[in-house]
């Protein structure tokens, strides 16, 4: 298997959420860093994420959407979520929140919470929309490398073991996404720092 790098046509755009749908992995940008992403809903597909990246099963995955309601698909979305949604997404911030019973337990590493977010990077958003499903997404690497901002990163950690990489270009941010855990909402918690801070979670 070798990676083959595609540019993001229309018609790309269409046989890679094809890909997706069908339970295959495709390396996709966004605007913290590029994602190895699959369906989050097909437990077998996201199984498929851990073996191509060594992860250990322990680490959560993040659930990738186009929308707030899609959002509220997979998560409990309480007040204070939704208010942080409006000032932030789409962007790169994620949200921890109880989960629905439709994620996977292998995507929380069998917790009752999922970790979700609406990126804002265009070629991902359009993905999103063209393969109608949430994307579970850690970085495109191997466990404990550092996270790709290019395509060319993705060939050289990830290449003898995946195929499809939809370019998107260098990376806007260049930093994973800053996670709050707002499962309490009164007791928010800053669980991984990124490009939103913790101020600007404070003041919404």
């Amino acid at each position: 298997m070798t990676a083959t790098v595609h540019r993001p046509s229309r018609t790309a755009l269409r046989r890679l959420a094809a890909e997706l749908r069908r339970g295959g992995l495709v390396a996709v940008p966004t605007e913290t860093v590029y994602g190895l992403a699959a369906n989050a809903l097909d437990a077998k597909a996201c199984a498929a994420i851990f073996a191509a990246k060594e992860r250990p099963p322990e680490d959560p995955l993040i659930v990738h959407v186009d929308s707030v309601s899609a959002a509220a698909a997979v998560a409990e979305l309480n007040p204070a979520a939704r208010a942080l949604a409006r000032a932030v997404w789409p962007g790169p911030l994620t949200m921890v929140l109880p989960k629905k019973a439709v994620v996977p337990a292998i995507v929380t590493a069998g917790l009752d919470s999922v970790a979700v977010r609406v990126p804002r990077h265009p070629v991902f958003r359009d993905l999103l929309r063209e393969c109608g499903l949430p994307l579970a997404a850690p970085s495109a690497n191997p466990f404990g490398y550092v996270s790709p901002t290019l395509p060319e990163h993705v060939q050289r950690g990830l290449g003898d073991r995946i195929e499809p990489i939809l370019d998107g270009g260098p990376c806007e941010v260049g930093l994973e996404s800053t996670i709050v855990d707002l499962r309490n909402p009164a007791r928010p918690c800053v669980l991984r720092p990124g490009a939103i801070s913790a101020a600007q979670i404070a003041k919404v």
